[in-house]
């Protein structure tokens, strides 16, 4: 992480616009959103396109793919309309943009439209589009980057779970904020969602005991067992580990959150070739999460039952968050479908 943030001050000494912050960002009319943080990019895209919609809820939005362009598109959606209405044109995949979009944005960035807003995203796994970066880097197109670096150490995942408490005025204990980030170590998407969930649903302060209670190391451990036992085919045992991990104290919702965080796993890991080294640096994975993704696709998994048991976790995500009068029910069906492989009742 040292070596990132001292690459990324001396490009900052290179260039000629703003440095945003991921959780400060501004409109431009050309904002470079760059770095592999998906996490961040997203979040700082939803808040652009955030205060653009409240300045003017006549907001034209358009998303492009820098690398399935047709030619003359950017012109097109960035042109003025007939009432005048304000355009924001979101960009993705500039890492490997093809020519036609390279040399339309190259042209774009000197000479922008009038009330347009260009996001280009640009992970930094290529050089691909590295004139276009370096354009607007120099000031061409009035333009501002917002830098999403990787974040892979504990002490950068603590700082981002604290950032997002603090963004939303809320307290977290210390103790508490490191058994969070302690319990997702694997991944920044389920680490940010983790910590929005207890923003919305913990009244108060976030202390160690609603960690626990929540993503407790007992209760997640719990879940991964019964997750792990239904996604390869255990029927019988997953139903029975489930009893044991609800007797135990387990809530419903870290128990759908442990089949989610798994399925979803699978199902980016589904169909790529190569080595796991190769598909996690792709995916912005760990080599052991990509071998034991595998490993579990291996026991009868196919793309449709696949598919189901996603649709099966989403539906119990809501029912045990509110939607039903009875969660253990949603749990026990969604384990059906998990173990199984077939529709509920379908067996």
């Amino acid at each position: 992480m040292a070596a990132a943030r001292r690459g990324s001050g001396s490009a900052t000494k290179k260039t000629a616009i703003p440095q945003l912050s991921w959780r400060q960002p501004q409109p431009a009319p050309v904002v470079l959103v760059s770095g592999p943080e998906e996490v961040c990019a997203e979040r700082a895209t939803a808040s652009i396109r955030a205060q653009l919609k409240e300045a003017d809820p006549s907001l034209e939005v358009t998303d492009l793919r820098a690398d399935d362009y047709a030619a003359g598109t950017l012109l097109a959606v960035t042109s003025p309309s007939l009432f005048g209405e304000p355009r924001l044109v979101r960009v993705t995949g500039v890492e490997k943009c093809s020519d036609a979009f390279l040399a339309e944005a190259l042209a774009y960035v000197a000479a922008p439209q009038d009330g347009a807003t260009l996001v280009l995203r640009h992970t930094g796994s290529s050089v691909r589009g590295k004139k276009l970066l370096d354009a607007i880097r120099q000031g061409q197109g009035g333009g501002a980057e917002i830098a999403c670096p990787a974040i892979k150490y504990d002490r950068d995942r603590e700082a981002f779970a604290a950032g997002e408490f603090q963004h939303a005025g809320r307290r977290i204990a210390p103790r508490a904020l490191h058994a969070l980030t302690q319990a997702f170590s694997g991944d920044l998407t389920e680490l940010a969602a983790a910590c929005q969930q207890l923003i919305q649903d913990v009244a108060g302060d976030i202390t160690e005991q609603v960690v626990d209670r929540y993503y407790g190391g007992r209760v997640e451990s719990s879940a991964f067992e019964v997750a792990d036992a239904a996604i390869a085919g255990h029927h019988g045992q997953a139903l029975i580990t489930l009893r044991h991990a609800l007797d135990a104290g387990a809530d419903p919702v870290p128990l759908v959150a442990a089949f989610a965080m798994k399925l979803r796993t699978m199902a980016r890991v589904a169909g790529q070739r190569g080595s796991s080294r190769q598909i996690a640096q792709e995916l912005k994975m760990t080599d052991w999460q990509v071998d034991r993704a595998r490993r579990d696709l291996q026991s009868g998994w196919s793309e449709r039952s696949l598919g189901l048991a996603i649709q099966a976790v989403a539906r119990a995500d809501g029912e045990v968050k509110g939607a039903s009068r009875d969660p253990v029910f949603a749990l026990e069906r969604m384990l059906t479908v998990v173990a199984t492989r077939a529709p509920f009742g379908g067996l």
